[in-house]
């Protein structure tokens, strides 16, 4: 924080300073990136996916839906693969997103934070004019990563669509203009290097060939600033002449060279006959990573680093370096910005994408066009053809085998290959020969003279070095540790957790190890757990991460580790020893190994004598694994088999995850011994780089210089994102690490003096500071409980800032930490702020609230520019010497320039207005409708502001109101003309109040005076600040204590104050019934705390008003229906407040006492035990002498052993005064047993919800809360406490549009263009993020929902099973969106025959949600049905019922007795009855539900008639077996009876019915439905042809979206109610 920094000015040494930069960056130049002027902004007619059921589209929200049959746009059943990709937390499933408040301003900036599903635009001023590839009317510009719809030919190896090429022109030279813009980029710290190289003709199944695959060639982006030649001082000076950039080029040994990302099974660039390969194929020990000072992944790339650039180091010269020689390489062809091409967007990821090319496709180009006269700059894409073609490899020991390479790649992508191959991967120090030349590890294949097709590479051994041969052992190691969990289970090196292949058993895809033959069912085992079943009351705990046979990995050795022998002395270096090693074997045989300069060897060294000459026999071997398998049989048997284990796992199951996803239980994991982690933790100090000699990475340079990286086309774009978001997840990571190491003691303060609560840290350039009161600088606004939340509201304002991305002006990277009870705040440092007082570096705003106020004019000039997007108004305030002083700001918002002369602002606590409802101001009178509801309220701070979110939804209520109002009088007043020259509004306010301005300016423009009469009327009561047009701001300092306003601006004032009066009550009055309504239309489906969190937080509510929204639902005339929302509110305020005790509670414990302190705390809190007894730490471990040492580093003021005495009754009784004083709501319970009966809460929800919220881990069994004679929890239970992480989530902006259009397509009927603009989301996704990211989740989610709905089931299984791993590795294993993506994957089992995978799924996902809410929930109506119909479908009946008749109930008490998903529950049930031959029984549910059916569509409705057919089929049957029951009682065993017809379940026909509950629904179309289906579609494109015939005279004809003859099937989305109508 700003005000912190003062403190320590005058305490640093200069060895702390930040140095200045050494030269200024040229940046000035650079115009910030606006949109086309002449797109029109993105229309909101993206209606929100309503979903009754999650996953479900309502077809309500797609009223252009066209009903189109698989071939009506094109679609061929052939495969098209997309690359890997992620989910959002909370992004409903289906085909579109919440509608949210626009948020589209004239500077293309999306101030609210984007989300997946979402129909909002994005940043990054990329043309609005992806809604223009088919079917749409408007004129929008088209960007050239667009192409239309064009046949493409096949791939002749593979069946799968294809990507076009382009045509390669000569570039023997760099582009001077290309050198100009290195330039720029000057200092550019780590490498942004961006490849989509040789992405594999489809997605290689498990252990799969790629033998004879074509191959597609690479795309290189790269921006960097070339590093003038001959600089020899980088990595150890390791450094060779490379060809690419005229100068030398660090040569970094294997370790930093990009791991693949995806080896055989994914497509990845490589795979081996044998299989994937492992990611651990580096010298930091990570997995796909390299690591940073802190040991985490460092770099731009690392941990999701795309394949085909060799790493340098991360310095601005290794960086340069690496960024001019790709450069170089590249050969580009520029496309005209309006340039019509393929219907797939330019590939730009590696992968798995699957966009394969043969060589028939290198001329596929059709005419390019001519670029549009209005656009400045073309975008240029960088297209390379050339095909692949195979080499020979020899090497050592092995037989020589065929690798298919690309010209585009480098030697250095094949050393890769080869340490990830299962038969090479123990090989690290090696080079490559061709014909007894050394190839360079920098060099394109292509340059390579005489490398052909069917060239001999031969793998040579080469000397070690002691880094090499560190590199090898960490290597080996990682190899070793390839499948042991417990980095997962310790939450280390973005590490994370997957056991969807535990429930699958390999059985998804092709090669899946059980087919359904022909039409015979599986023999499978149906019967699920108790535990599973209806009605259970077990919650177990332990099936939550299943322990397999194979958890425990195959011991290869006992110990690996480094000898207390190292270094070698001066002697046994002369004799070319680099290190020693002391392993034990399995077999228990203990020996010493030498590391030398021609391999390894074993020595006559013992543990306790030191005698370094080789043992006879000595097995000197090159390898290490080599050496091992000679000395221990156990370990040759062993590591072949964990090889090939480790290489039929799938990729996403390793792959890093970007941010660290902690788990909050753990099975007790057996602590081995690591000689690579001891490293890590002990000999890294700050975490200083090898490869970076006495530097540690400077972070503000970092975030800063990705910032400024131009983002003037496409591929500029995704460099910029790729860079900005890599090194936010670094920043985030090493944040992290510093500030628990700060809590933990292990940092030395920089005001040591000072009072322990008040000192300051500074760790790897990094600031940190505690959350308190540091004298009392918030002692007017709520002491430590003000300081405490203002750093959140700081991050709240720099993501804010952050996404309007202005150019020129800087935030300071920001990470908030909760660890231990404490607030820590880590942020950048300001080059030179350290140097001086802070009032001599404050140029803009005020250190002491308002008091002294100062401004500047370039700060002025850049906040001006968000002050549009954030709905900041200009205003002055007066200072101490009562002069007048302008701010475009709140004042408590400081500007700063660095010595780097950048513009820097921070504090942005006050970024958002101030929330009077929890703000009383004496004077002031609130509206009604919030007094009401009992406010203003007295809050325990004077920090609370409106969220961002309900800003934007005030002003576009505003923007709704101010048109209705204007238009209403223009029209009574000009009737036919102003009907006209208004613009129209529809009731969901599809205009945008971006453009408010610009349509009110044009009314008053055209109109008399009475008509701007009426429009100053109108801007008059919407509060507008302007007068002739609609511009709704807020003054962030009204009510700012200290703040003084002129007299001349009263009336200003008095309308801000107004303002924010009006925008409290429209929280109150608006959005909390908004929030109310979609809960109880199930549009909004939150299964836990963080769920329910994020869908008040999308509405703009704060957490504060939780009781309210409790309140309402009890209120709610719905109430039965919103009882899931209760439960879970009561939930959030339990909990809650509990984390608020305990945050304190917390703070009064020392280290030694940690675990039983908070095993008590849980004890008290969830334990019926009446007496829990803490465990002191025993008294010898105490002593008086440390106790009193540590004191004076304690941060807490409590006792140390005040937490002890802590009871049940007293810590309900705080839980209950906390609820009361925080959120104002009364909790009568005194134990937990009285809350969980009272409110139907269950003891394991609890449980979760206070260990995630507090970073508790915790030891997976089973816990008996109910015991009163024993507690639930000991010491031994409690694992570990980790960090709960807050911070910047930079968004891809271009890839979010992609995207959106794709989702509008779909909305449209546009099936095929839609999957095609989702693929290329898909792939933009991936180069901006990597491969493991939440986001990329709903895309892999939407494909495979639109590979399922076009009839490629196979295909929606491949994309929906990343789906589930990607969403458990980045979400969690429990979390809502993964319990619902097990529930699609299960449905795509099913259709592929997979019956016994599909019902492991389904019983996974209701014990999912089982654990995280219970069984009364509106979603386990969905997952009963679904799994009653698939038993029905194996014909286990009386269990199927047992389901069915669950989602029966539960549909009638949250949907109404006489919903249509009741009346289809009562169907589902009378089919099983029916199969059962018990036709009472099942005539009672189909009357039921025929009488539903009727009385809400009448007799005539096709629904109606079909259940009416059902009723008298069922009646027949009936009669039938009453006839025939008669005749058995008459004649006894002489009757003769007639065969009874029992309906046994066809598969179609249950496959059908879970379409039909999941959301899909089949419309049988007649031939001439189709043929004007057809003409409605030709129609609409001729329409958008007219509108482009005139730019583009060369447009693709027709629409690419015809349908053949002979379908009659079309597929529409569509919500359960409309499909059961």
């Amino acid at each position: 924080m700003g005000n912190r920094v003062v403190t320590c000015c005058k305490l640093l040494t200069d060895s702390v300073l930040m140095r200045p930069r050494g030269e200024d960056h040229p940046h000035a130049d650079r115009a910030p990136l606006l949109p086309d002027p002449q797109a029109e902004p993105p229309s909101h007619a993206h209606t929100s996916d309503k979903t009754v059921q999650a996953g479900v589209p309502s077809s309500q929200v797609y009223p252009d839906l066209i009903l189109s049959s698989t071939t009506t746009h094109g679609f061929s059943p052939k495969r098209r693969r997309a690359s890997p990709a992620f989910d959002v937390a909370g992004f409903e499933d289906g085909l579109g997103g919440d509608a949210v408040p626009s948020g589209q301003e004239e500077d293309g900036v999306n101030r609210e934070r984007p989300r997946l599903g979402d129909s909002e635009p994005v940043s990054g001023g990329l043309p609005h004019a992806l809604d223009g590839l088919t079917g749409q009317v408007e004129d929008r510009q088209c960007p050239p990563w667009v192409w239309q719809a064009d046949p493409r030919p096949e791939c002749t190896d593979c069946s799968e669509d294809n990507t076009p090429f382009f045509e390669e022109t000569s570039l023997e030279k760099a582009d001077p203009a290309d050198e100009a813009e290195n330039e720029k980029i000057a200092g550019l710290v780590s490498w942004f290097e961006l490849s989509s190289c040789s992405t594999e003709c489809g997605l290689l199944q498990e252990g799969g060939t790629r033998e004879g695959r074509t191959k597609q060639s690479c795309v290189k982006l790269v921006a960097a600033k070339d590093h003038p030649s001959g600089d020899d001082n980088i990595a150890d000076g390791l450094c060779r002449r490379s060809p690419l950039n005229h100068g030398r080029a660090a040569l970094p040994a294997l370790d930093l060279v990009a791991p693949r990302l995806e080896s055989a099974r994914t497509g990845g660039k490589r795979d081996s006959p044998v299989g994937s390969a492992p990611l651990q194929t580096n010298d930091r020990g990570l997995k796909g990573t390299r690591r940073q000072p802190d040991g985490k992944a460092a770099g731009i790339l690392s941990a999701h680093h795309q394949p085909g650039c060799a790493e340098l180091p991360d310095t601005a010269e290794g960086s340069s370096q690496r960024a001019t020689a790709l450069r170089r390489r590249s050969k580009r062809k520029r496309i005209p910005h309006s340039e019509p091409a393929h219907s797939s967007g330019m590939p730009l990821v590696n992968g798995d994408s699957g966009h394969s090319h043969t060589e028939a496709e290198d001329h596929h180009e059709k005419g390019e066009g001519e670029a549009r006269a209005n656009d400045g700059n073309d975008q240029e894409v960088i297209v390379i053809q050339d095909t692949g073609f195979t080499v020979k490899m020899h090497a050592p020991g092995i037989e020589p085998f065929d690798l298919q390479v690309s010209p585009q790649e480098m030697v250095q992508e094949i050393h890769q290959v080869l340490m990830d191959r299962e038969d090479t991967c123990h090989r690290t120090c090696f080079s490559l020969q061709l014909e007894g030349n050394v190839l360079d590890n920098f060099s394109e294949l292509k340059s390579i003279e005489g490398l052909q097709e069917g060239s001999n590479l031969k793998v040579v051994e080469e000397p070690y070095t002691v880094r090499e041969a560190r590199i090898h052992v960490r290597h080996i190691r990682d190899l070793l540790k390839s499948l042991d969990p417990s980095d997962s289970y310790n939450g280390v090196d973005c590490n994370s957790l997957s056991f969807l292949s535990t429930f699958t058993e390999g059985d998804l895809g092709e090669n899946g190890k059980r087919k359904r033959k022909g039409s015979e069912l599986e023999q499978i085992d149906c019967t699920p757990p108790e535990h599973i079943l209806p009605g259970s009351k077990e919650r177990p705990l332990l099936i939550l991460q299943p322990q397999t046979k194979d958890a425990k990995p195959l011991q290869c050795l006992k110990v690996l580790t480094m000898s207390g022998w190292n270094p070698p002395p001066g002697n046994r270096k002369m004799h070319g020893d680099l290190m020693y090693l002391y392993v034990v074997t399995a077999e228990d045989r203990h020996v010493s190994i030498t590391a030398s300069t021609r391999g390894y060897y074993t020595n006559q060294s013992t543990a306790y004598s030191f005698n370094p000459k080789p043992a006879n026999p000595s097995f000197l071997s090159h390898s290490l694994v080599e050496l091992l398998s000679q000395i221990s049989p156990t370990f040759k048997k062993n590591f072949a088999a964990l090889q090939k284990k480790r290489v039929q796992r799938h990729p996403f199951e390793r792959i890093a995850t970007p941010f660290q996803v902690y788990s909050w239980t753990a099975p007790a994991v057996e602590h081995a011994m690591d000689c690579v982690r001891a490293e890590d933790a002990y000999t890294s100090r700050l975490g200083y780089e090898e490869h970076i000699p006495g530097q540690t990475r400077d972070w503000n340079e970092e975030l800063q210089t990705t910032r400024e990286l131009p983002r003037k086309n496409l591929p500029d774009r995704l460099l910029r994102e790729r860079a900005i978001f890599k090194v936010h997840s670094d920043f985030a990571a090493a944040a992290t690490r510093g500030a628990m190491a700060v809590i933990d003691g292990n940092v030395m303060a920089i005001n040591p003096g000072e009072e322990t609560k008040m000192q300051m840290f500074i760790w790897n350039n990094i600031f940190f500071s505690l959350g308190f009161d540091v004298r009392d600088h918030y002692k007017d606004l709520g002491g430590d409980n003000a300081a405490y939340v203002a750093p959140t509201n700081d991050l709240n304002g720099v993501r804010a800032y952050n996404a309007v991305d202005v150019e020129g002006l800087y935030t300071l990277g920001t990470v908030v930490v909760d660890y231990r009870g404490y607030r820590v705040t880590a942020q950048s440092i300001i080059p030179g702020i350290l140097e001086r007082e802070q009032e001599q570096s404050v140029i803009y705003g005020s250190i002491d609230f308002g008091k002294t106020v100062v401004s500047h004019p370039k700060y002025l000039e850049l906040l001006e520019k968000t002050a549009r997007p954030l709905k900041i108004q200009k205003h002055s305030v007066l200072n101490d010497k009562s002069e007048e002083v302008e701010l475009c700001s709140s004042v408590e918002c400081k500007g700063i320039i660095g010595n780097d002369s950048r513009h820097y602002i921070l504090d942005l606590l006050r970024t958002f207005p101030p929330d009077l409802n929890f703000l009383p101001v004496e004077g002031e009178e609130l509206p009604e409708e919030c007094t009401t509801m009992g406010f203003p309220k007295e809050h325990r701070h004077r920090l609370s502001c409106l969220r961002q979110e309900l800003i934007e939804a005030f002003v576009e209520h505003r923007y709704i109101v101010f048109m209705k109002l204007a238009a209403l009088q223009l029209m009574q007043q000009k009737a036919n003309k102003q009907e006209k020259e208004c613009p129209a509004v529809t009731d969901n306010g599809s205009s945008s109040p971006a453009d408010a301005t610009e349509s009110s300016k044009a009314l008053s423009e055209d109109v008399d005076p009475k008509s701007k009469e009426v429009i100053l009327n109108a801007c008059k009561a919407v509060g507008s600040v302007s007068s002739t047009s609609f511009d709704i701001r807020f003054n962030p300092d009204i009510f700012s204590p200290g703040v003084r306003f002129h007299d001349n601006s009263c009336d200003e004032v008095e309308k801000q104050k107004q303002l924010l009066k009006d925008a409290a009550a429209f929280l109150i009055s608006c959005q909390i019934p908004s929030l109310i309504k979609d809960c109880v239309d199930h549009t909004v489906l939150p299964m836990d705390g963080a769920t329910l969190a994020e869908a008040v937080h999308q509405r703009g509510i704060n957490i504060r008003y939780m009781a309210k929204i409790v309140e309402y639902v009890s209120k709610s005339q719905a109430r039965q229906q919103l009882d899931h929302i209760h439960k879970l509110g009561i939930t959030e305020l339990i909990t809650r407040s509990a984390k608020h005790i305990f945050k304190t509670y917390l703070q009064g414990v020392e280290l030694s006492g940690l675990s039983a302190a908070i095993s008590h705390f849980l004890n008290c809190f969830l334990s019926s035990f009446p007496n829990p007894i803490a465990h002191l730490p025993t008294d010898e471990l105490v002593s008086k002498k440390k106790r009193n040492k540590r004191k004076p580093r304690h941060l807490g003021s409590v006792d140390n052993t005040a937490w002890a005495s802590t009871t049940p009754q007293e810590l309900w009784k705080n839980i209950s005064n906390e609820t009361k004083s925080y959120f104002n709501f009364t909790i009568e319970c005194e134990s937990v047993d009285q809350a969980v009966e009272r409110y139907g809460l269950q003891k394991i929800s609890l449980l979760r919800e206070i260990c995630v919220k507090s970073g508790i881990q915790i030891l997976l069994k089973e816990y008996n809360f109910d015991s009163r004679h024993r507690p639930t929890f000991t010491e031994e239970d409690i694992l570990n406490i980790f960090p709960v992480v807050k911070h910047v989530n930079p968004k891809a902006s271009d890839a979010f549009h992609f995207f959106q259009s794709g989702q509008s397509k779909v909305q449209q009927g546009f099936l095929k263009e839609g999957c095609e603009l989702i693929n290329e989301a898909l792939n933009l996704f991936n180069n901006v993020y990597g491969a493991m990211h939440v986001e990329i989740c709903a895309c892999l989610r939407l494909l495979a929902r639109l590979n399922y709905i076009m009839g490629d089931n196979n295909e929606a299984l491949n994309n929906q099973q990343k789906a589930v791993l990607m969403s458990e590795r980045a979400l969690g294993v429990d979390h809502p969106n993964t319990i619902q993506e097990y529930m699609h994957l299960a449905l795509y089992c099913f259709a592929n025959g997979q019956l016994s995978t599909a019902l492991k799924l389904l019983y996974r996902s209701r014990y999912l949600l089982i654990l995280v809410y219970g069984e009364d929930h509106p979603e386990m109506a969905l997952l009963d049905s679904n799994i009653g119909l698939v038993l029905h479908g194996v014909m286990e009946y009386d269990l199927s019922l047992r389901f069915l008749e669950s989602a029966l109930t539960i549909n009638g008490k949250y949907h109404g007795t006489k919903s249509l998903k009741v009346a289809m529950s009562h169907h589902l049930v009378a089919r099983v009855y029916d199969s059962k031959a018990e036709f009472r029984s099942a005539l009672q549910h189909e009357k039921d539900g025929y009488t539903i059916y009727k009385n809400q569509f009448g007799e005539n409705h096709e629904k109606t008639k079909e259940s009416s057919e059902y009723l008298k089929y069922l009646t027949q049957q009936a009669v039938a077996l009453q006839r025939t029951m008669n005749e058995i009682y008459k004649n006894g065993s002489n009757a003769s009876i007639l065969p009874l017809k029992f309906t046994a379940p066809i598969m179609s026909s249950v496959l059908e019915q879970l379409n039909v509950i999941n959301g899909i629904l089949f419309i049988p179309l007649s031939q001439k439905e189709l043929e004007n289906l057809k003409a409605e579609v030709h129609r609409r494109q001729a329409l958008h042809d007219t509108f482009r015939i005139a730019e583009q005279e060369d447009s693709a004809e027709g629409t690419g979206t015809e349908s053949d003859h002979g379908k009659s099937q079309a597929i529409v989305e569509t919500s359960t109610a409309q499909a059961s109508a």
